[in-house]
């Protein structure tokens, strides 16, 4: 069953790909804020089609949980106005890579300390060699 999960995040990363080359073209096209705008309004209305007919029917219990777990919204939001802004300058690669890079840092630092109530998974020596050689991918793709 991992393989199957891990398949799933690759084709998540392939398709984010995907997003951040059509994002950078929409960006150029109509607007930076008005592509990222664009952009979430459709992926909005796919989901809440999604929702209506495959989820669990507790849309409203929202507005019970804690007020700092809506702020994944906020932080896409954030994250697709970015892509839509550098993309067009960076290229999808070079955006992809930083991205990735700050991914793997901060969310290290979630697992490592266990925040949100994720488990904890300590940062090690292999942790870090790994991160390494993530700054050195990224040194190597930005360096002209």
């Amino acid at each position: 069953m991992k393989w199957l999960w891990m398949t799933m995040a690759l084709a998540a990363g392939m398709a984010v790909s995907v997003q951040a080359g059509v994002n950078g073209g929409l960006g150029r096209r109509v607007g930076v804020l008005e592509g990222a705008f664009v952009s979430f309004f459709i992926g909005t209305i796919v989901l809440f089609f999604v929702q209506l007919f495959f989820g669990k029917g507790e849309l409203i219990a929202m507005f019970s949980v804690p007020k700092w777990q809506l702020m994944g919204g906020i932080l896409g939001a954030f994250y697709v106005f970015v892509m839509v802004l550098i993309v067009p300058k960076l290229g999808v690669a070079n955006s992809l890579v930083a991205v990735i890079a700050g991914q793997l840092v901060m969310s290290s630092l979630v697992d490592h300390f266990g925040l949100f109530g994720g488990q904890r998974i300590p940062f090690d020596l292999t942790r870090f060699a790994a991160m390494g050689f993530l700054f050195l991918a990224l040194w190597l793709f930005f360096r002209k």
